[in-house]
């Protein structure tokens, strides 16, 4: 699986973008997805993720902000971000993992995620 993550930019506090993560090579629907995120001299810490059966889950800082969906007619997974906080500023990537189906909600840790997409900047001004 090779995934393309888009979308990021430059934005002002309260502003909202929207991040794609594209996958080719395989059937998607039944891979599970992540949203992580890195700021600068920051550890990569997850942000959403959603699996086959779209149960979903969020980072407690994100929660009532960012809403992770997909669409598995197009092999792709969204990250919609709104009121953005300057704290919000990262390099985000998504991730994918193989099906498993006695997992019970999505994989969070990044150690789950078999395929990496390369990142897209967000940055977010005060």
């Amino acid at each position: 699986v090779q995934l393309q993550a888009c979308g990021g930019g430059l934005v002002q506090a309260g502003d909202s973008l929207r991040l794609s993560c594209a996958a080719s090579g395989r059937t998607f629907s039944e891979y599970g997805v992540g949203w992580f995120r890195q700021a600068p001299g920051k550890e990569r810490e997850s942000v959403a993720a959603i699996d086959w059966k779209l149960s979903t889950r969020y980072a407690d800082s994100v929660k009532g902000r960012f809403a992770i969906s997909r669409d598995d007619a197009k092999n792709s997974v969204y990250l919609q971000m709104n009121s953005l906080k300057p704290e919000d500023t990262a390099v985000y990537y998504c991730a994918a993992h193989q099906p498993s189906y006695t997992r019970r909600g999505p994989a969070w840790s990044a150690d789950e995620y078999q395929y990496w997409g390369q990142g897209t900047q967000v940055t977010v001004s005060s």
